[in-house]
């Protein structure tokens, strides 16, 4: 029974907690044994406990962990401040100390089953020349029920909300899936001559229209009907937790979607792993942990917000096609006028593939030609488009130059 199997995945993992924690209190003393003493056999039973002590999924959201950031020639010490908050979702800001003044910028990260600490290196980059705010999207399976839903147009008004925080002048930047919101959240502002739309809108391999170059991930959304993903995806939260009883798509399911598609190399990668925990090869274990503490911290996401969007963006193309609503009032791209848009692109993306991002160019057409910019970033896949050193090199310049210019 579909709306069961979250349940008895958190009973499993409540009951085999003992071993996890026992391993670990066991790791720990096996630790104190003085270096030379049976190295190989400790060795491998460090590693053994170390495996079982990390074999399970966290949900809870993992540090940033910046805190500093190279500015000109000074390094400044950052801090985290909440801004403002919902149930759903914080303003997180990257507060950087005795800092110029720098132009303010809102990313915008996906929900998509991992936290938005996912774009810690982006926003990293992004601190360097501007004042950064994130959309740090909170864990469906940690909210009471009785503080509603979450779909789409939730998303945007939550886009409208914390720019109107950010205040006049404030540029937007969304990564991937939220394109779709942050384009709507554009064209309402401006329709409404909302003092805080933002000066810049940049979009960065987004699903504006995915009936350009269908990937995988494309014709999967369009190959079940709509009642496929609702009955076989979607399931309550156990009664464990402070959403109790929420309809969510559990983390652990995208989680085992996504291991899957590259099962021998995460598999490889343990194999790896246990090795040089063994052999006490730290900075190479801890490489590989690094990585896994952040791709086994998982989100959930709301069931309204996951249907809807593949109904509307990937299904029916509401927003290309001119029938995308928020609040029943009719998204129009062509309202966006006096504000910049840019829209970025990779090569290989195979999830967002070339030209879907770009229709948002042809469809703001009251934004002035001068004013628009696009980039398709040669040799790179999905997340070198945000991450990664083209990003840093070739991408972000562009990004950089495009929002002072519009400034």
């Amino acid at each position: 029974m579909k709306s069961m199997m979250y349940q008895a995945y958190q009973n499993h993992m409540d009951l085999t907690a003992p071993w996890r924690t026992g391993a670990a209190a066991a790791l720990k003393y096996l630790n104190l044994v003085p270096q030379g003493v049976s190295d190989k056999l400790f060795g491998r039973l460090s590693a053994a406990l170390e495996l079982i002590s990390r074999s399970s999924l966290t949900y809870t959201r993992p540090p940033y962990g910046i805190d500093k950031v190279l500015v000109g020639n000074r390094e400044l010490e950052v801090t985290e401040e909440v801004a403002y908050a919902t149930p759903f979702g914080s303003l997180l800001h990257f507060k950087k100390q005795n800092a110029p003044e720098q132009p303010r910028m809102l990313l915008v990260a996906p929900m998509s089953g991992h936290f938005a600490t996912l774009l810690r290196g982006t926003v990293k980059t992004l601190l360097q020349d501007h004042d950064v705010y994130i959309t740090d999207w909170h864990n469906p399976r940690d909210i009471p029920l009785d503080q509603g839903k979450f779909g789409l147009d939730e998303y945007t008004e939550h886009l409208i909300t914390f720019l109107d925080q950010l205040g006049p002048r404030a540029h937007m930047v969304a990564i991937c899936q939220p394109s779709v919101s942050a384009l709507s959240a554009a064209a309402i502002m401006s329709e409404d001559n909302h003092p805080a739309r933002p000066a810049t809108l940049t979009l960065m391999a987004g699903p504006i229209d995915t009936r350009i170059q269908p990937t995988k991930v494309n014709d999967f959304a369009k190959s079940k009907p709509l009642q496929w993903f609702e009955d076989n995806l979607i399931n309550f939260v156990p009664f464990q937790c402070k959403g109790a009883f929420r309809q969510v798509y559990p983390g652990f399911i995208q989680l085992t979607a996504f291991v899957s598609m590259n099962l021998e190399r995460h598999i490889k990668q343990h194999v790896d792993l246990a090795d040089h925990l063994a052999k006490g090869e730290k900075e190479k274990a801890e490489t590989i942990k690094t990585f896994y503490d952040e791709y086994f911290a998982v989100m959930d996401l709301p069931a309204e917000f996951y249907i809807e969007t593949i109904r509307d963006v990937f299904q029916e193309h509401l927003l290309p096609l001119g029938k995308l609503t928020w609040r029943g009032r009719p998204v129009n791209p062509a309202s966006i006028k006096r504000m910049g848009l840019m829209t970025v692109e990779g090569e290989k993306d195979d999830i967002c593939s070339i030209g879907q991002t770009l229709a948002a160019q042809d469809l703001c057409t009251g934004v002035r030609a001068y004013r628009k910019v696009h980039h398709m970033q040669a040799g790179v896949g999905h997340y070198g488009v945000f991450s990664g050193k083209r990003w840093n090199n070739e991408i972000y310049p562009l990004l950089r130059d495009f929002v002072h210019v519009n400034s």
